[in-house]
């Protein structure tokens, strides 16, 4: 079994009921939620937008490896209604989900299209560090 944490974020439509459901599909497809973090609400941050955050992490157990995770928060983004990655585009827009691999065990792992821990943008953000502060 593997300890995944994970950042969640909806920015657009019933923001709360977005998480909630990202949260729900999370349980049944990838793995046991073990612990959450409390829902904060948050500026955007990195590009301008009149749409604040709602923002919450959560602690998994998983038998996926790291790429087949990735894939399954792709299809639960896309089923959310996200059907562009700011990873690929390179900008960040509003979206109704994201979901970010921050920790996958202790290990580190980097490829073309994932990068484990994702920490670059997240030692920034101040919800991030009190999210991540809450779970460990």
């Amino acid at each position: 079994m593997n300890k995944v944490v994970l950042l969640l974020g909806s920015n657009l439509g019933d923001k709360k009921n977005n998480i909630i459901k990202a949260l729900d599909l999370i349980n049944y497809k990838i793995g046991r939620i073990l612990k959450k973090s409390e829902l904060i609400e948050s500026e955007p941050e990195d590009y301008i937008s009149k749409n604040n955050y709602f923002n919450i992490g959560v602690v998994i157990n998983t038998t996926l490896s790291p790429i087949k995770l990735l894939k399954s928060i792709k299809k639960i983004e896309h089923l959310l209604g996200r059907d562009y990655d700011s990873f690929y585009s390179g900008k960040y827009e509003d979206r109704t989900i994201d979901i970010d691999i921050v920790y996958y065990n202790s290990i580190l792992f980097y490829s073309k299209h994932l990068k484990i821990p994702h920490i670059a943008h997240i030692s920034k953000r101040s919800f991030s560090k009190k999210i991540l502060y809450e779970l460990v």
